[in-house]
């Protein structure tokens, strides 16, 4: 079950705020699985199709206090501040969550201390909330700090929350929606489990439990969708970005099998794309591509979600890998994969998104495939050896240190790559897209070391 409850400022900044809020709030009605929850209405700051503006999110200034100061709302929220001046210096904190944001261009770390954000080119901190009043206090240590999953909306300054970690800020079976204009949660969900992980578009608040998605409309906070799912304790879901429609991916309820729900159609697909379970997949933005890897972690397969058509498989290596993240490149020509064996790859796709749903591969000769494909030149004797001498292999690499946790998208700069490590490790990397081969480095930083200037 889920409930929902908004505090009573207003939720969401408007450009012309209006101190005195909408007194005929919105109550929705209870369903089977939801307790009841009550909201105000949380209009959107922007409707086009177009991203949020691109202007990085800015902290309060600390000379503005709260427009609706209400201590005696919530007394266990606690006010976020970075360290005093006079403190000492706070020691690194551990991660608990990484991702980037919905165009790859801001990317979001949870902390046992509370999250940050950063930009990823240029790179820099944006800003940081620090929930723990000090770091060495084992009163503050016990009232928690630990955030485990944070979602952006693009750029602007609504966040999902949840809390995690050996001392968790908040309870793990609660999403709070964080305003950061307002530097405090305008509203929660709560659920009879621990939250996963949480997706957000401007329409919609998808929340992901073990075995159940349930989502929601962003307007009015209504419950729109359930889905039942196979055990899914990474919380896997994705969800397409373009305001027109809405495609959303999660496991099915069997083994290696893929649910695509399409919403303005009202359709809904599924894919067995594995023998194994799912270990993770990724849409392209527009919603016609999923990239899908089972646990075994060496191949990964390219589908039409429209009709469930294979349109591509590559080869990681031959080894089993957990793979850790997959990404499309903006036009979809690319594809990158990370594992916990230390290499990021970079596939050349022979689709693009564009014409996934008449499912009609580009050609060899197609100007933008400058790469030759990497697949064995062994044709002739196909079907004789092995699939593994067919398969089709990276088109670039890059090694990294080995024991940690990585994800990877693609830079806003032409054939780049941008890795986050759960170590606290920055790259920034670049790919040939005529000689492919390894990588060249062109950025590095540890966006964890208190020393380092932003």
């Amino acid at each position: 079950m889920a409930t929902l409850s908004a505090f009573s400022s207003p939720p969401w900044p408007n450009p012309n705020p209006n101190p005195n809020p909408n007194p005929n709030a919105n109550f929705v009605d209870s369903f089977s699985d939801v307790d009841t929850f009550s909201d105000h209405s949380f209009p959107l700051e922007s409707d086009s199709d177009s991203p949020m503006p691109q202007d990085p999110i800015e902290p309060p200034h600390s000379q503005d206090p709260n427009p609706n100061p209400n201590p005696t709302q919530n007394p266990n929220l606690q006010n976020p501040f970075t360290s005093p001046p006079d403190s000492p210096p706070s020691p690194q904190p551990n991660l608990l969550h990484l991702s980037f944001n919905q165009d790859h261009g801001c990317f979001a770390a949870g902390t046992d201390h509370g999250f940050r954000i950063f930009n990823c080119d240029p790179f820099r901190e944006i800003f940081r909330r620090d929930f723990l009043s000090s770091p060495t206090d084992s009163a503050a240590e016990e009232s928690g700090g630990g955030i485990s999953a944070v979602e952006m909306l693009f750029r602007c300054n609504i966040l999902a929350l949840v809390g995690g970690g050996p001392h968790p800020q908040y309870p793990p079976n609660k999403v709070m929606i964080w305003d950061d204009h307002q530097s405090r949660c305008i509203g929660e969900l709560s659920f009879r489990s621990n939250v996963r992980s949480v997706r957000l578009r401007r329409d919609r608040i998808v929340v992901v439990l073990e075995q159940k998605v349930y989502v929601y409309n962003f307007a009015d906070l209504k419950l729109l969708h359930q889905i039942e799912t196979i055990s899914n304790p990474k919380g896997l879901c994705a969800v397409s970005q373009q305001t027109s429609s809405l495609v959303l991916v999660c496991p099915g309820l069997q083994k290696g099998q893929v649910r695509v729900e399409h919403y303005a159609s009202k359709r809904t697909k599924f894919i067995m794309a594995h023998d194994s379970r799912i270990a993770c997949f990724a849409l392209t933005p527009d919603g016609h591509l999923l990239a899908t890897a089972s646990s075994k972690g060496t191949l990964v397969r390219v589908y039409n979600t429209i009709d469930g058509t294979l349109l591509q498989e590559v080869r990681r290596g031959a080894d089993r890998a957990e793979i850790y993240s997959l990404a499309f490149s903006s036009t979809a020509q690319w594809l990158a994969v990370s594992s916990d064996k230390g290499t990021v790859h970079v596939f050349s796709l022979k689709v693009n998104s564009a014409s996934a749903g008449n499912d009609k591969p580009r050609s060899a000769s197609d100007p933008n495939l400058a790469v030759t494909q990497s697949s064995t030149s062994l044709s002739f004797i196909r079907g004789v050896l092995p699939k593994y001498f067919n398969s089709e292999w990276s088109v670039a690499q890059f090694r990294l240190p080995e024991g940690s946790h990585y994800i990877v998208a693609f830079g806003h700069q032409k054939n780049t790559v941008v890795i986050l490590g759960m170590d606290g490790s920055f790259y920034r990397c670049e790919f040939d897209t005529v000689n492919g081969g390894e990588m060249t480095q062109l950025e590095y930083h540890n966006f964890l070391k208190p020393e380092e200037a932003f």
